[in-house]
Parts: C-alpha cells; structure tokens; sequence
C-alpha cells in the first residue's frame, strides 16, 4: 500500500511539472460543466417533444423487471469507479474527463433528433437520487451502455480494467433492457457511437491524448 501511494505522488510530481497541465485539467472539467448543462436542457426537450412509443423485437417478448436500483447505484458506482481511476492516474485526467464530456454532448445532439416516446411497459425510475437527471425522452443513445465501454476503451492496454469495464458495459446493456428503460436499438447502437466518440476524442484531443498513453508514467 504504501508503494502504492509514493508510486501515486510520483506520478503528481511529474505531471505537475508539465508545462500547461494545471490549464488542462481545468478546460477539461470546464468542458464537462459545459456538457452536462447540454444534456440537462437536451434531455428536457426531448421528454416534452416525445411522441408515440413503438414496438420493438426484444422488449415486446420479454416481461419487464424492476431494475430501479441496479439502474441508479450501479451508475453511482460506475461514476466512483471512474473518479478513483482518475485519481491513481493523474496522466489520464485531462484526456479522460475531456472524452466524457465529448460523449455527453455527442448523446446530447442524438436524444434530441428523434421523438420516440419511452416504452409502454416499462420500470419506473422512483429513486428521487436519478430523477433530476434522468428524463423519459432521453432514449438514444444508452448512456448506461456507452460510457463504461467508453472507459474501456480508455484504458484498453490494461487488460484487467478493459475486461471489467466491457463486462460492466455488457451488465448494464441488460439491465436497461430487463427495465425496459431504453429500446434494442439505444443499447445496440451505443458501443458503434461509443466507438466513434472515443476516436474523435483522440483527434480533438491529441495532446491530451499522447499524455495518457505516455510510458513516462
């Protein structure tokens, strides 16, 4: 542990000491307020301008379950996971929280351009903890789905967190429809968008990018 923890202050040592570093961790979560306020105000327009439901090939043959609190604790603990990740990673930050926020506004744009009503049938979402930030019109693309495969693909050259991450990407792709909570279509299409975010990310984000993958770390 102790190891551990001089390995870690090292690591802010050395990144500390790059010239511009502080300016990038701050554009990155100034860039991620910036997208979470997009998703609110694009998650509300879609609620009021949701139409009709549709039918769908796997939801209308399976029985809904109630996934309310696997939906909202496991996203919780997707999100701790993330910041912990950070944390022992400070080379990542930049990068990492520049590419969420990029596949915040991504999925912002998407929910809005289609007026699909939510399924009929489908678990409510009663935790007072998800109700301010989920909204019922806020269908495609699956966030639940994306964003641990997005992690993924963060942190690909680590075999163990790629694994666990496409393992929770996975997990949660069933539970959203267990729930009824998004149609076959908003988790399947999810890791094909994921994909393009994440090499968008790379582009827009080169130098930030370059650091996290560096060795010097």
């Amino acid at each position: 542990m102790k190891a551990l923890t001089q390995n870690i202050f090292k690591k802010y040592k050395r990144v500390a000491s790059l010239p511009g570093f502080h300016f990038s961790i701050l554009g990155a979560v100034l860039f991620l307020g910036v997208s979470l306020c997009i998703n609110f105000y694009a998650g509300i327009y879609a609620t009021v301008s949701a139409n009709n439901p549709v039918t769908d090939i796997i939801l209308s043959n399976i029985p809904v379950y109630n996934v309310d609190a696997i939906f909202v604790y496991g996203a919780i603990l997707l999100c701790v996971s993330i910041f912990f990740l950070c944390i022992i990673n400070p080379e990542k930050i930049p990068f990492t929280v520049k590419t969420i926020a990029l596949f915040v506004i991504v999925r912002s744009l998407f929910i809005i351009l289609t007026h699909i009503g939510p399924y009929p049938n489908h678990t409510d979402l009663t935790l007072k903890l998800i109700n301010d930030f989920s909204f019922d019109g806020d269908l495609f693309f699956s966030g639940h789905t994306g964003l641990p495969f997005l992690i993924a693909l963060i942190y690909w050259d680590n075999k163990f967190l790629r694994r666990i991450y496409i393992m929770a990407s996975i997990f949660f792709a069933i539970v959203v429809l267990l729930g009824h909570i998004h149609y076959s279509i908003d988790v399947f299409a999810a890791f094909f968008i994921t994909e393009g975010t994440y090499r968008l990310s790379e582009k827009l984000f080169k130098k930030s990018y370059l650091l996290s993958r560096s060795t010097y770390f």
